[in-house]
């Protein structure tokens, strides 16, 4: 049978289940480059979002809210070119709900020397405006300002992971000084580091081009970055994941370990990459060991 791809609107495809869409900036967006926005969504069984240069963000609020009134920022993958939205953004979201958990899914810029005079922190700049966006707005999205975490998988990964790591390295104005640290970290078989034994060359080659200095690999590379007041994590891996090393989250559990910060890993045999909330490979559901660890650590 002849597949068939629907070219969909953002937010036709977002507000079907959403209840708001959010323009991340109010005028114009920082580090940016006049052009044509030729954003697509397309929907071949998996919702996908490219060439991004508007940023959003889209908010789903629980129908019965936990009483931690905790949030989560959802940084969806797709290698710094595309944003997976279904799986790794609109589903997540609604199991958040469920929870009891505001989700906000950031629709985040894609690096592009087209849309951005430095695309290498386009993407950190728009989670940073968004923990800002969020903890200035927390009354009116009733949340706990102190209990907003982060979610990312793969580059999506690799992005949360440096607004943990780097939220001291503001890359937007903040007059009102705004915490741009997420409270917890929440990292799905994620790209953590830009070494060339680790890294997905991909997520790198896009994110800071094909030729980075030592300086630049060493300051995307989130396990170099870790201190004593990077927020603990939940992380979930694949041994066999054959795009994203699972050296990766191993690397940054680590590095969180040495600074004192006891956080959670699940690793899994098998399941490879890109799987969302779902690993065939196993009954398990990882959604359920973070709902354990967010009991535990008191964000539910």
């Amino acid at each position: 049978m002849k597949k068939t791809i629907l070219v969909l609107s953002l937010v036709t495809t977002l507000t079907v289940s959403a209840q708001q869409v959010v323009p991340l900036y109010d005028g114009a967006i920082p580090n940016s480059i006049s052009s044509v926005n030729t954003e697509k969504t397309t929907n071949d069984g998996f919702i996908v979002i490219t060439n991004v240069s508007v940023p959003t963000l889209t908010v789903y609020k629980p129908k019965k809210q936990s009483a931690t009134k905790s949030a989560v920022i959802i940084c969806p993958g797709g290698g710094y070119g595309m944003l997976a939205a279904g799986h790794e953004g609109i589903d997540v979201a609604k199991a958040l709900n469920d929870m009891g958990i505001t989700a906000l899914i950031l629709k985040y810029r894609l690096p592009n020397d087209a849309i951005m005079k430095d695309k290498a922190i386009g993407p950190l700049q728009d989670v940073q405006r968004a923990f800002q966006l969020v903890r200035e707005n927390a009354a009116k999205y009733n949340i706990d300002p102190a209990k907003l975490g982060i979610m990312g998988f793969s580059a999506g990964g690799h992005l949360a992971a440096t607004a943990s790591t780097q939220y001291k390295r503001q890359v937007i104005d903040n007059p009102k000084h705004t915490s741009l640290r997420p409270d917890f970290s929440i990292l799905l078989y994620p790209v953590i580091s830009f070494n060339d034994a680790l890294t997905h060359m991909g997520s790198r080659d896009n994110l800071v081009g094909k030729n980075p200095s030592a300086d630049v690999i060493k300051l995307y590379s989130n396990e170099l970055q870790v201190t004593k007041d990077t927020p603990k994590a939940f992380l979930v891996h694949s041994a066999d994941d054959g795009a994203v090393p699972v050296g990766n989250s191993i690397a940054y559990y680590e590095a969180l370990f040495k600074n004192g910060i006891y956080g959670e890993m699940l690793l899994y045999p098998h399941g490879e990459h890109g799987y969302g909330m779902n690993n065939k490979t196993t009954a398990d559901k990882w959604m359920d060991n973070l709902k354990n660890w967010l009991v535990a650590e008191k964000f539910l």
